[in-house]
This record gives structure tokens, C-alpha cells and sequence, in this order.
């Protein structure tokens, strides 16, 4: 499969089991699972043919691990804007994490944190180079450092995807080191 269908299959995916399932007519359980057949058909039905060789290629070899099958079933990782419960258990988080962002959005990150906006939680990456892929997707890239161990210590609540991404309801921002 090449990339460009890769991707054009993964943001598919990531529309449908994060956002948007009932726009194909898809509904997920609870913790966000749906089954691979339903949601193929699904796929087909609205005009867009995904193979199950390719679905499972997607969930493989996506960099970003956005996809998990257990057994008949599949789920986005993380991201959802949907009401679910990924059941994900809390987790002491590395001393420092860090959140990809823009120059635009750094005057009201100053004020009022990092938010969660339309999505349940916000999304932290344990190294600079992730979350530098992150911010680039709106602009040049911003890297804040999350005193994430402080936050812990201090009763915030972490989870961690099965991705590996960091999970919290917010960051205010004491907790925020901006770059020079």
C-alpha cells in the first residue's frame, strides 16, 4: 500500500472512531470499539472501499499507532471528540512531557493553560520530537515543557494511551515552561 493511501485510509479512520461514527451510520461501545466488519461495510456503503489487508496495514504500521484491534474489533487510541471511556488506569507520569502547539495560541496558553478543547483530555508526548511533529501540523512549531511530575504530586490524574501518549484533564499553567 502506498503512503498516500496510508494516510488518505488512517484519516479516514481517525474521522470515524473519533469523531464522527454516526456519519457512516457506525455506533462504538462505550470504550470506543466497534466491529471491523460493521465498520468495513460501513466504509463501503458511504463510498469508501477499505480492504481489511489495508486496514490492518494502517493499524501496523501508522507511525502514530492511532488504532488498536483486539480481537473482532477496533478502536482509536486517543482523540475522540465522541463521549467514550477508554477505561485507561492512572499512571505516575515521567518528571517532564511536552505539548506541540503554535505561536498564535501561546498568549492564551500563558493565561489559561493547556485545555482540551474539543477532544476529552489534552495529549502530552514524552520527547521534544513528537510533540514538534504535532505543533508543525498548524504552523511552525512551539514546544511547551509539562512539570508533569509536579502536577502528579500536586493530585493531577494521568493516563497513558496505548500509544503512548500522556492524557490529562488540563494543564494549568504554573505547570507550563515556555521556550526563550
Amino acid at each position: 500500500m502506498n503512503e498516500q493511501r496510508t494516510v488518505k485510509v488512517s484519516k479516514y479512520l481517525a474521522r470515524h472512531l473519533r469523531h464522527q461514527p454516526d456519519r457512516i451510520g457506525l455506533t462504538l461501545d462505550e470504550a470506543g470499539w466497534v466491529e471491523i466488519d460493521a465498520l468495513l461495510a460501513a466504509a463501503t456503503a458511504h463510498g469508501f472501499h477499505v480492504s481489511r489487508v489495508e486496514l490492518d496495514w494502517v493499524v501496523a504500521e501508522n507511525d502514530k499507532r492511532r488504532f488498536s484491534i483486539e480481537g473482532t474489533r477496533i478502536r482509536a487510541n486517543q482523540g475522540h471528540t465522541v463521549d467514550i471511556d477508554l477505561g485507561l488506569a492512572a499512571a505516575e507520569p515521567p518528571a517532564y512531557l511536552f505539548h506541540g502547539t503554535v505561536d498564535r495560541f501561546l498568549d492564551a496558553i500563558r493565561t489559561e493553560g493547556l485545555a482540551p478543547m474539543s477532544r476529552h483530555d489534552v495529549h502530552l508526548s514524552v520527547d521534544r520530537e513528537t510533540a514538534t511533529r504535532v505543533g508543525a501540523r498548524r504552523g511552525r512549531p512551539v514546544v511547551l515543557t509539562v512539570d508533569a511530575g509536579a502536577m502528579h504530586r500536586a493530585g493531577h490524574t494521568f493516563r497513558v494511551s496505548a500509544n503512548g501518549v500522556w492524557l490529562t484533564a488540563a494543564v494549568p499553567p504554573e505547570y507550563l515552561r515556555f521556550p526563550d
